[in-house]
Parts: structure tokens; C-alpha cells; sequence
């Protein structure tokens, strides 16, 4: 089907939609896996701007480009030295201003990453505090505190980082420096009026390029308790879980969180945050999204979720019902580039597909907006076989409770071809890419009406065709024992979560399948682990 691209607006974006975000369909690359456009086995900037024809085909509303800023690469570019420049790895500025100008010719709007919580080490400023001493001002950006213990040899407290070992690290006089994540990642001092500043700038910099919004990374992380409590746990810290710590979800993050808001708000073409934040609760979560807030929040209770009917039925009901107390949509999200990808958390093989083709088509009849992590349109698993020799997750190296896996999803994707790099790019692939992967490629599946592609590409053709899919209500409907049923303005969603088949009265006209049915006068038989839209 052939997609209408938006009209061009003269300053480059995309023309104003009402509210565009709240039910947008929103594609996450992870530059350095997505597509490599000088053979040095690494994705850049062009290599992307080169295949966003694919994501404007697919369906999508816009796309989120992973930090692509100057960078060590300690921990995939999420350790920023420079927020205004672009890494040699992934290109040079202009390349940067042609993506974006090409994306919203195409129609797509575009969001990039930004890492407030802490910069790398290599980053002018902490060269500065260490090389100017216990008395450099520039230690005031960051949290250095003396240690405990004879001759403060003892961590200041018994925080861990979230990639494993202790969340300080000494320095050469003596002092510790905080860093949740890796000690190449020091945190950044949010108290300090300098750190503030200096990110209103870094964001006016980018939103000035064109760019439609930010995703923000550790949204929840930038504030932490007053006087550094210990926390006294001896469970490992997780980024995403339900823990209650003084550095993650500080009430202190939401007036940060309201002043970006109103320096998006000054930009036309309705800019947006987006936070990658983890709170307890739904209802802490949606904190993140007030009125005078950001504009999204990952649902990740839905990500982590099970796969039971009676877990996903009160995971959607406590995200809507707190999304709606103050007025935002819900952001439905089923992998990223940190978790183990949803077709092997479902169980893997051909079982764990058809869960996620399945839960593909819940997704996007679900009341809001909906982010797709690159790949998923081609179903492909999570590479759990990698060499330990290949391995660059940081939390690999330190032994976190994760195991520090997160390379498995990050492997660079199949475009076409029989052999690799599977039209990744003229060379090789930073890592390395599974045989059965040439199946799975975009010219593999395109055409073929059974493939996890097309079943893509019609789900997000007939969400933008029908008004009924996307930000508005959801009534449940009475439905047997593991299978959900609900219905949207014009439409109902059934999706059955047994291995077994269930049978069921016909709702109405299929609209499309994750799984082929079997019709008996008035009743379906739908296969198990299969989701239907229907028309009524």
C-alpha cells in the first residue's frame, strides 16, 4: 500500500499534526547495528539515512537514534565526551543535519538520545576534576565525596552500579566519584546550576538542527536523596526493576523534567520528551507525564510482563488507568537494545515467534503509542550464542545480575543476501551474525504474505487507516479462559494465549491474523499463541 507522505514545512519538519505523539508509531535504530555505509563493520549516520525508505515503507511515525555523539565507546556511546559533536565512528555533523532533513522529507520525525545523568569520563569537564585537584570547582559537577574507613579507603557508601561491583571509584588523591553505570560513566551533579544550564543548551543545539525530541536516558537517575544514604540491600541494583533506591525516581527529577518541557514547548511542530524512566509503580511512572511534563514514558511493566493472560489484562489495566489520571497516553514497548529480545523471552524457536507476532498485533491496538526496536519487524531472536572474545557490554566485564548479555540484541541486522553481512554494509559486522539470519532478512520476507515483515507492514498500514486503533478508550469483552478480547471504535482484538487452540464466537470481519484461522459456522478456532483484529 502505498503511504502519503506529509507535506513539507519550510523549516524541515514534518507539518503539524494534533498531538502527533500520543498515538504515534515510533522506530528505535541502534546506529551502530543498523546499517554501515563505509565497510567498517560499524552502523553510522548514513547507513541509516541511506535505509530510511525501509522505515517510511514499514509504517512507522518516526525514529529514535541511539547516542551517535563524540565518545570513548565505553559502553556503546552512552558515555558522552562531547554532546555537540559527532563520533567519527558514525560520521560528521552534516551527516547528522542530511538524516534529518532526508527523515522528514520522507515524512518520519525524528528523535535522538540524550545522556543527562552522566557523561564519560573522557568529557572536559571531569579531565578537569581530576587533573585540577581535590579543589578544582569542576568536582562540583559531578558527586566526589572521601571515603569511610581508616584513611577513607572504604566506599563513601554501599551503593552498587547497576553494571556490577561497587558504584565508586577512587582517584589518585585520594577522593571517590560516583557512577551508577560504568566507572567510565561518572554522574553528573544535578544540584549544580552549571549542569542545568549547560543541557539547555546542549537540547536547543539539536532541537535548532531539527530534531522532533529527545528520548531521555536514565530519566529517573539525575536526582539523588539528600546525604547519599546507604541503602542497607543486598539484592544487585537494576536499572528496570521494582526496587525502592535513593538514587532511581528522587522526587527532585520532575522539576528538571518541567523546565524541559517548556523549552520543548517553545519550538514549533510539537517537540517531545520522551523518558526512559523505571518507577515501582504505574502510578509513579506516570508522574513522568503530567500536563507540564514529558510527553512519554516507557511502560516497562508491560516489557517484563509475562506471558499469561491474566498478568497482561492487569498490566494494561494499570497503565491506562494511570496514564489517564493526568491526561497522557500509554508508551507500549516490547524490546530495546538492554533486554534479551521479546521472540527469545517468550521462549524461543517457533513457539517464541508466534508469542511475538502475536504480541506484535496486541501492541498496536492498544490505546496509545507503540516503539518497535530494530529487528523485531523481522522476528528475529536474541543472539545468545555470542564468543566471549566479541563481547563489549560493559556489564559483561563486571558481572552484573544481568550477566551483562545485552550484545545478544545489539547484533547488526540482516538487509539481504545469503551470506554476511547480509547487505549490513561493504565489510564485515562489529559482531557476528547467525546463519539462520539470511531467512530473515528484509529481502528474504519481502513479498511473502506469511512472514513476520508483512505481517508488520499491514498491522501499521491498517492502524493508520482505521481511527479506532491508537490514542482513545478499551472495553473488555467477555472471553474463554487465557484468551484476551477487547474492542476498540471499529474494531476488536483477540489474542489467545494458550499453546492449545481456543474457539470462540466470530466477533466479526478479520482484518488480519498472526496465524492462519479455522472458521465453523457462527464460531473461530484460533490457533494457540495467535492474535486477531477484527472489523465490526
Amino acid at each position: 500500500m502505498t503511504q502519503e507522505l506529509a507535506p513539507i514545512r519550510r523549516d524541515h519538519s514534518p507539518a503539524v499534526s494534533s498531538d502527533w505523539w500520543r498515538d504515534a508509531v515510533i522506530y528505535q535504530v541502534y546506529v551502530r547495528s543498523f546499517a554501515d555505509s563505509d565497510g567498517d563493520g560499524i552502523g553510522d549516520l548514513r547507513g541509516v539515512r541511506d535505509r530510511l525508505p525501509h522505515l517510511a515503507g514499514l509504517g512507522v511515525d518516526a525514529v529514535w537514534l541511539t547516542p551517535f555523539y563524540a565518545s570513548p565507546q565505553a559502553d556503546g556511546g552512552y558515555d558522552v565526551a562531547d554532546y555537540r559533536a559527532v563520533d567519527p565512528l558514525f560520521g560528521v555533523l552534516a551527516d547528522a543535519d542530511d538524516l534529518v532533513r532526508e527523515a522528514h522529507r520522507l515524512g518520519l520525525r525524528v528523535i535522538v538520545d540524550i545522556v543527562p545523568n552522566h557523561t564519560s569520563d573522557r568529557h572536559p569537564w571531569f579531565r578537569a576534576a581530576l587533573d585540577g585537584g581535590p579543589d578544582a570547582p569542576e568536582r562540583a559537577l559531578y558527586h566526589f565525596r572521601p571515603g569511610r574507613g581508616p584513611d577513607g579507603a572504604l566506599p563513601p557508601n554501599d551503593w552498587e552500579s547497576v553494571f556490577g561491583g561497587p558504584a565508586w571509584t577512587r582517584t589518585g588523591d585520594g577522593a571517590w566519584y560516583l557512577h551508577l553505570f560504568a566507572p567510565e560513566q561518572p554522574d553528573l551533579n544535578w544540584d549544580s546550576p552549571a549542569v542545568r544550564e549547560e543541557f539547555d543548551s546542549v537540547l536547543r543545539f539539536w532541537l535548532d538542527l531539527g530534531v522532533d525530541g529527545f528520548r531521555i536516558d536514565v530519566a529517573h537517575g539525575m536526582v539523588k536523596a539528600a546525604g547519599l544514604p546507604d541503602i542497607g540491600l543486598r539484592e544487585q541494583a537494576k536499572l528496570i526493576g521494582a526496587q525502592v533506591l535513593p538514587f532511581f525516581d528522587q522526587d527532585g527529577v520532575h522539576e528538571i523534567h518541567r523546565a524541559w518541557r517548556r523549552l520543548l514547548d517553545g519550538y514549533d511542530g510539537q517537540r517531545i520528551g520522551v523518558a526512559e524512566a523505571w518507577a515501582p509503580t504505574s502510578e509513579r511512572l506516570a508522574l513522568y507525564v503530567r500536563p507540564d511534563e514529558l510527553h512519554q514514558a516507557f511502560n516497562f511493566q508491560f516489557l517484563t510482563c509475562a506471558w499469561d493472560a491474566g498478568a497482561m489484562r492487569r498490566v494494561i489495566d494499570d497503565s491506562l488507568a494511570a496514564t489517564a489520571s493526568v491526561g497522557a497516553p500509554t508508551t507500549w514497548v516490547l524490546s530495546n537494545h538492554d533486554v534479551v529480545r521479546h521472540t527469545t523471552r517468550y521462549g524461543g524457536g517457533e513457539r517464541g515467534l508466534r508469542r511475538a507476532r502475536a504480541a506484535a498485533l496486541l501492541t498496536l491496538a492498544l490505546p496509545g503509542s507503540a516503539y518497535l526496536y530494530q529487528g523485531e519487524e523481522l522476528g528475529l531472536p536474541e543472539v545468545t550464542e555470542l564468543p566471549d572474545a566479541v563481547r563489549q557490554d560493559p556489564a559483561f566485564f563486571r558481572g552484573d545480575g544481568q550477566d551483562g548479555l545485552r550484545d545478544g540484541c545489539r547484533v547488526p541486522i540482516p538487509w539481504s543476501g545469503t551470506s554476511t553481512p547480509y547487505g549490513f554494509g561493504p565489510g564485515g559486522s562489529w559482531l557476528p551474525q547467525p546463519p539462520v539470519w539470511a531467512g530473515l532478512s528484509v529481502a528474504a520476507q519481502t513479498g511473502d504474505p506469511r512472514s513476520t515483515l508483512e505481517l508488520y507492514r499491514s498491522a501499521l498500514a491498517l492502524r493508520k487507516e482505521l481511527p479506532g486503533l491508537g490514542d482513545g478508550a478499551l472495553e473488555w469483552l467477555a472471553a474463554p479462559a487465557g484468551v484476551l478480547a477487547f474492542a476498540r471504535p471499529g474494531v476488536v482484538c483477540t489474542l489467545n494465549t494458550l499453546d492449545t487452540e481456543a474457539e470462540l464466537p466470530v466477533p466479526g470481519r478479520p482484518l488480519l491474523s498472526s496465524a492462519a484461522l479455522e472458521f465453523g459456522g457462527d464460531t473461530v478456532r484460533i490457533p494457540g499463541a495467535a492474535c486477531v483484529w477484527w472489523a465490526v
